[in-house]
């Protein structure tokens, strides 16, 4: 007697993927690729060969048909696009994810034998690129391969991109998407990459915040001058620089240049934020309640506000100081923001409000190719394709899932909601005490079964039609 198609047939696929060892197989494979993509041109050859023997072959056996778009930058890493068509009446979801990491910082690993041999303790496993990216496309990837194998075909059309350059801030992608835009068209995203709200939430993640970094600078004088002769009787630039900044924002952190502000949060974004705490794990720093914003809650400052933050700052030489008073001092600083931001406006309006403070002393500095910028862009939660997503995933962990409007970390999010102008969903299956982008990074094998029961499950529901379109 034959047994039917099911839901939790494709998941028990999934989750028998998991604990009869053939992730931590295929995932210790791809982890083995150094992908360090920040080398440039030097990683070139290991970047094209993750996408050749990791992601053709497995992609290939699903189906798919593979097609490898070389970067427009030489030193930038190339993308791949898999495409699996059932059916023209069906509806077509992108996938992401990327196969490049940072470097892999191999003399200050603690755990196994170095960053790329995965090494497992307890319910955790290490190896560069686990968390980000490599075991959270695998994951996706398993997912859709259980419901080939459940039911003998998606119901849905499939996209999946791999880039090889996200950690080099996607240089690149966008030309690419611009001159294929046909090829990489969909109704809606659904993505994987960063940290749930707790390690034990599913989480839906609808946008990213953007960031954009600059110098302030205030250079008086070619020279240093001996600071017991001059001392009270020339401006010390340190000073000038510190009062600058003391400026914009208060003594705990909320920004006071209005032009910096976002809008007005919708009734939507407060709804899904009202509750919501942030559990980084037991390793993570603790969160200082009276900083930012006043009168919001954590997540509310992360998710749904601006945050500004001074991200290095010297003056003469601290590591071997004199008694001088120095000629110049500077600052690399940084606004972090959410969609609806007026951009264009943040450097005028922060000039505007060192003048009005007596600082027109102080420059500012965004000279191209030393201080990258990234966009902010998000999805409404009360987008149907947020509600649905929001309703399967409740579904399938009997738990309403924690909805981000906007992740703290920047991703290519506008590439999918602005140039292509579809929804985009990010289901993100790390945490964020998982060392990203540090030595030691892992993930947690529990999150790990969580998110293929909710990947199988959201992939499953696709397939049945009752879908937004």
């Amino acid at each position: 007697m034959s047994v039917e198609p099911s839901r939790q047939g494709a998941v028990a696929r999934a989750l028998a993927y998991c604990e009869d060892g053939g992730f931590e197989q295929e995932l210790g494979h791809r982890v083995a690729f150094r992908t360090e993509s920040q080398k440039g041109a030097a990683a070139q050859g290991e970047l094209q060969r993750y996408l050749d023997e990791a992601m053709r072959p497995a992609f290939e056996a699903m189906g798919f048909v593979c097609t490898t778009y070389a970067n427009p930058f030489a030193d930038a890493g190339p993308v791949l696009l898999a495409t699996r068509h059932e059916g023209d009446g069906l509806p077509t979801v992108l996938g992401y994810g990327h196969g490049d990491v940072i470097l892999g910082q191999d003399e200050q690993w603690t755990k196994g034998d170095g960053p790329w041999r995965i090494a497992r303790e307890g319910e955790r496993i290490y190896g560069r690129g686990t968390a980000d990216n490599k075991a959270q496309h695998t994951i996706n990837m398993a997912a859709l391969k259980s419901i080939i194998d459940e039911r003998g075909r998606l119901g849905f059309n499939a996209k999946f991109l791999i880039e090889m350059g996200e950690e080099n801030g996607s240089r690149g992608l966008l030309e690419i998407i611009e001159a294929n835009r046909d090829a990489f068209a969909a109704d809606v995203l659904i993505g994987s990459d960063g940290p749930r709200a707790a390690p034990d939430r599913p989480t839906l993640t609808l946008g990213s915040r953007g960031g954009v970094t600059f110098q302030l600078l205030c250079e008086l004088r070619e020279g240093a001058h001996h600071s017991g002769n001059w001392g009270g009787l020339i401006a010390d630039p340190a000073l000038i620089l510190a009062h600058a900044l003391a400026s914009i924002t208060t003594a705990t952190g909320a920004i006071q240049i209005k032009e910096w502000l976002p809008p007005p949060r919708s009734d939507a974004v407060k709804q899904v934020l009202e509750g919501l705490a942030i559990d980084a794990g037991p390793e993570a720093p603790s969160i200082d309640l009276d900083w930012g914003e006043p009168g919001m809650t954590p997540a509310e400052k992360v998710y749904s506000w601006n945050s500004f933050a001074v991200l290095a700052m010297t003056s003469g030489n601290p590591q071997a100081p004199v008694n001088a008073i120095a000629p110049s001092a500077r600052a690399v600083c940084q606004l972090r923001y959410v969609a609806g931001t007026d951009v264009t406006n943040v450097l005028p309006a922060l000039r505007a409000h060192l003048d009005e403070h007596g600082f027109g002393m102080v420059d500012i500095d965004q000279s191209a190719g030393r201080f990258g910028g990234f966009a902010a862009a998000a999805t409404a939660p009360d987008h149907p394709w947020a509600l649905w997503a929001r309703r399967v995933m409740e579904q399938s962990s009997n738990t309403a899932p924690a909805v981000i409007p906007s992740m703290g970390g920047s991703i290519c999010n506008e590439l999918f909601t602005d140039v292509l102008a579809m929804p985009a969903l990010w289901i993100p299956h790390s945490y964020a005490g998982c060392s990203q982008h540090a030595p030691d990074e892992h993930i947690l094998l529990p999150l790990c079964r969580s998110a293929l029961r909710t990947m199988t499950s959201l992939y499953w529901d696709l397939g049945t039609g009752d879908v937004p379109r």
